[in-house]
């Protein structure tokens, strides 16, 4: 039987209104080392935590949390402090990601929220658009879409995507814009940029690989501009005040 610790995290500093309850569980078969980015309208807070398989962390956020987000980091040697200090997923700082940080470097999968308040829904999704290193679910407390990218892309990764590890084996399947396949990330169909800065210049089908990862991951963004599935970005009612529980490998 795995044994599962349960802590709890205060951030009060931060609660002047409602806050809500966050639960981060790992159930992969391997330690997950765990960030989470704030955004920059709120004061910096310690985050980051070793989460050995089983391990499952609660913490509080303020009611109107916003640009939220969670990843995990992969095989982390935290001797060197900076973005190369994890096979996926790292930053600068060690452990913790300071707070200029943003999200880990790619590829990684993201969860991310903007947490309403008065009236202004809460949205939320699983982003794969740094690419794919851990598979994840976002499932709320109440009778809201519960999400996930629950298909581990590692395996069957195209070659031209692939991350591998030191051993060899593939850590993370990029996406195509940081595969650099256009050869020019500034006007890229891949990357959404320059000229296919909008969703009419971007559309799905010009985006190399997309429906690997969309097929992979229904429920998940598969580009940057993935809200036209329908199958992107969800919402939840703020006055139902949800809590929210992300899992690694569910």
């Amino acid at each position: 039987m795995k044994t599962v610790i349960v802590f709890s995290v205060s951030f009060s500093i931060f609660v002047t209104v409602s806050a809500r309850t966050f639960t981060v569980k790992n159930n992969c078969q391997y330690t997950i080392f765990t960030d989470m980015n704030v955004g920059t309208d709120k004061p910096s807070m310690p985050t980051g935590w070793e989460a050995a398989p089983g391990n499952a962390s609660t913490f509080t956020v303020p009611d109107d949390w916003q640009s939220g987000r969670i990843w995990g980091r992969t095989d982390c040697d935290f001797s060197k402090p900076n973005a190369s200090s994890c096979a996926t997923g790292g930053c600068n700082g060690g452990l913790l990601c300071d707070e200029h940080s943003g999200t880990g470097v790619p590829p990684v999968t993201v969860a991310e929220w903007t947490l309403g308040k008065n009236g202004s829904p809460d949205n939320y999704d699983v982003s794969m658009v740094d690419g794919f290193n851990v598979p994840m679910s976002v499932v709320p407390t109440v009778g809201c879409q519960a999400i996930d990218c629950s298909t581990d892309l590692n395996p069957n990764c195209p070659a031209e995507l692939q991350l591998k590890g030191v051993s060899g084996n593939v850590v993370g399947c990029k996406s195509a814009c940081d595969a650099n396949l256009d050869g020019d990330p500034q006007n890229s169909p891949n990357c959404c940029s320059g000229s296919h800065n909008v969703p009419a210049t971007c559309p799905p089908s010009g985006v190399q690989f997309y429906s690997y990862f969309k097929n992979g991951c229904q429920n998940a963004y598969a580009y940057a501009y993935d809200e036209s599935s329908k199958t992107a970005l969800w919402t939840c009612d703020s006055s139902k005040n949800a809590d929210y529980a992300v899992t690694f490998c569910p």
